[in-house]
């Protein structure tokens, strides 16, 4: 009646800042609190009104953490329409054990590696690392991840997550503060190391915006020049071609059919670089 937006809304818009907080931190929440051994649950969440949001309005809202106590972690939000400032909140959790017995959520210490985590992405600290070794180097951690976004997401035969090849080539893992794996691919050598072949290029679900992809590409395509690789080709799966072009590489021949996905095959010279 008041054509405004309703007050419990900018909760729900604080609930889903924090959730894309998360995600730009590297830290998808599920995987990594899994890791960490602990959750967080919401102690605490209060809105300060400003001014209202209408209809049609286009709102960014922002997120920051804030501090962490023994058993507790504070974080600030903002809504805003363009440069005014609509609300402000605050969201308190408390660290907890959840596989503590039914009915009972006792609290835990906040681990120092999620501290240390927080505190360097609001530093603006990078949130990832590249990795590149060999198989033996990155199998452990390489292949869950080829399993969970391959055989569960795409529902490629097991069978066809590892193969002969593995052990040839030049293998590149991302990984978050936390250690988790997020993103995994490879460079297979060909024509005695004169060419090179992208493959099992795999990111986690929540990371797919976040760029992933296009590291790992860009360094695979820098381990290939440094092995002396004149040419890198790749069978791209037909909706993931146009995120290649970006990159350089080129459509060659017809698309065919590869684990019983569509795929076309992409080349790319290696005689300069794309941003």
């Amino acid at each position: 009646m008041q054509a405004i937006v309703f007050n419990a809304h900018y909760l729900m818009y604080l609930d889903t800042a924090i959730t894309e907080y998360w995600r730009a931190s590297a830290m998808p929440y599920a995987e990594s609190f899994r890791a960490l051994g602990g959750d967080m649950v919401v102690r605490k969440a209060t809105v300060d009104f400003i001014d209202s949001a209408r209809m049609d309005d286009l709102l960014d809202v922002g997120m920051r953490f804030v501090e962490a106590g023994r058993s507790s972690m504070r974080f600030q939000g903002a809504v805003f329409r363009g440069d005014e400032l609509l609300a402000t909140g605050e969201l308190a959790y408390v660290y907890i054990d959840p596989h503590a017995p039914k009915g009972t959520r006792p609290s835990r210490e906040v681990p120092q590696a999620l501290r240390d985590a927080l505190a360097a992405f609001e530093q603006g600290d990078a949130m990832t690392q590249l990795h590149l070794g060999d198989w033996a180097s990155v199998q452990a951690r390489a292949m869950p991840l080829r399993h969970a976004v391959f055989a569960e997401e795409k529902g490629i035969p097991a069978d066809l997550m590892s193969d002969g090849a593995d052990a040839t080539a030049h293998h590149a893992l991302i990984t978050n503060r936390l250690g988790l794996p997020l993103a995994t691919g490879r460079l297979v050598p060909l024509d005695g190391g004169q060419r090179g072949q992208v493959g099992r290029m795999a990111v986690v679900p929540s990371q797919r915006s976040q760029n992933l992809g296009g590291q790992l590409l860009t360094g695979l395509l820098a381990q290939a020049r440094q092995v002396g690789m004149t040419e890198v080709l790749l069978h791209a799966q037909t909706g993931a071609a146009r995120f290649y072009a970006r990159h350089g590489f080129v459509p060659q021949g017809e698309p065919f059919e590869e684990a019983g996905l569509p795929h076309q095959t992409m080349v790319r010279a290696l005689g300069r670089s794309v941003a």
